[in-house]
């Protein structure tokens, strides 16, 4: 040993260190502690991420008649703003995803960001409502591209074990944002007017962001290869998850896009809960506003409503996301699908305004138990070398729910000429999506898996 090394060494000797700390033998280490810095880096970007989409959602749909001309009782017209959304971002989520298992996430996240700079200018400046719905396709491609990378990022960075509670932290980040800028723009709204407020609050957000994703965020695609590395060399713990007969060490789009869609029964399982979930968030971002301005809500009332449901399912992501690093991811899911159908079902039977902040409570946390640990229950079963792509796909079926979510709860209040039904709808489909994963996903979470099976 070099006097150097001799040294090194009694000094290290005499320092408590964690074990996620020892960055010299392993320069990507996997752990939140050892890469803090980043990690909060990312948790700044999805919290401008929900920036960006709570500030339309709340004045842009309650105010839809007056300020962009869409006729009352047009449910199905109303509802094209959001299947634009979700059109969009679902496929952009697969294409960022494997995007990102290439050219890294980084540059991905930029150009969202990039795409996000006409949003402001199209909605404050619209001369009807088809420039809100061009301006969602945006929308769509920025969330798409930026938030996708967010979470792909923290779970680069972090042990198995602790996905559920860093993807928890990612979405408290996001859904707070978008919490705090529903009540922010319903206040700014009733005094500046929506397209002011948009024009203003979104042009500064898009600026800030994107500066700061150039400056201060790092590639952590490097982390993912270090990680397949230890997987092979027996440092790292692998899926226990079995893959079709013959499915390849490094496949191709469509592999994967199939693997995760249809081949694998646990993949399809969250899939089609992320669906489910998207859904139910359609129906809040669109027809709650209406409901609640309907029964005679103020846009600050309305504001609060929305902001509730946002900001407790932001804040209680975290507790999640660490319950299901103990438990396992399949039970808090099915408890939060359930969950949400008891919150939907709630708010079309409430009259008054605490009745209404309830069900947003009961909604809010029910959404925390099933986001964030759908993620980690993605990324658990994914290799790293083609993790971006398979929770690309996973996430293009899951906001593919916000185009079938309009399209249908569309169809639904325009039939019916009133939007409750689509609420009774939304519920029903909740809870057949919670009794679909109870029956046919196995646990992901290698632990609790392991303990199942013996």
């Amino acid at each position: 040993m070099s006097g150097r090394d001799a040294s090194d060494s009694g000094i290290m000797r005499g320092i408590s260190v964690p074990p996620d700390m020892h960055v010299a033998a392993r320069p990507h280490e996997l752990g939140i502690r050892i890469n803090l810095g980043q990690f909060i880096q990312q948790v700044i970007q999805v919290a401008f991420v929900g920036l960006v989409i709570g500030m339309e959602r709340n004045a842009v749909p309650a105010l839809a008649g007056s300020e962009f001309g869409v006729a009352k009782g047009s449910f199905f017209f109303l509802l094209s703003f959001v299947l634009s959304f979700g059109l969009v971002k679902g496929v952009v989520n697969f294409v960022a995803g494997r995007l990102a298992d290439h050219i890294g996430r980084k540059k991905v996240l930029v150009a969202g960001w990039v795409a996000a700079v006409p949003i402001p200018f199209m909605i404050g400046y619209a001369p009807n409502w088809g420039w809100v719905v061009a301006a969602n396709l945006l929308l769509g491609l920025n969330q798409g591209l930026a938030w996708t990378m967010t979470v792909t990022s923290k779970i680069d960075i972090t042990r198995p074990e602790q996905r559920g509670f860093a993807t928890g932290i990612n979405e408290l980040g996001g859904y707070l944002a978008v919490g705090a800028a529903s009540i922010a723009t319903g206040y700014l709204a009733a005094v500046y007017g929506a397209r002011s407020t948009v024009l203003a609050f979104g042009l500064v957000v898009i600026a800030i962001a994107l500066a700061h994703a150039v400056i201060f965020v790092r590639e952590t695609l490097p982390w993912a290869r270090a990680e397949r590395r230890g997987q092979t060399e027996g440092r790292t713990p692998g899926s226990k998850v079995r893959f079709p007969a013959g499915f390849p060490e490094h496949p191709n789009a469509a592999q994967i896009f199939l693997l995760v869609s249809v081949r694998d029964p646990t993949f399809c399982a969250l899939c089609q809960a992320g669906v489910a979930n998207k859904i139910a968030d359609a129906l809040i971002w669109s027809l709650l506003p209406v409901f609640l301005h309907e029964r005679g809500l103020n846009l600050v009332a309305i504001g609060w409503v929305a902001g509730v449901y946002a900001m407790v399912w932001g804040l209680a992501q975290p507790l999640a996301g660490l319950l299901a690093d103990r438990v396992g991811r399949k039970r808090p899911v099915v408890a939060g699908l359930w969950m949400v159908a008891a919150g939907v079902a709630s708010t079309a039977l409430e009259r008054s305004l605490i009745g209404w902040g309830t069900s947003a409570v009961v909604m809010g946390v029910g959404m925390a138990l099933l986001y964030p640990n759908l993620i980690a229950a993605v990324a658990d079963i994914s290799q790293p070398q083609w993790r971006a792509s398979s929770l690309g796909t996973y996430r293009y079926w899951r906001d593919t729910g916000y185009m079938i979510g309009a399209i249908v709860l569309g169809a639904i209040a325009q039939w019916r000429a009133e939007p409750v039904s689509a609420f009774w709808f939304t519920a029903a489909v909740l809870f057949a999506s919670g009794l679909w994963l109870a029956c046919r996903a196995e646990e992901t979470l290698v632990q609790v898996a392991d303990r199942v099976r013996s």
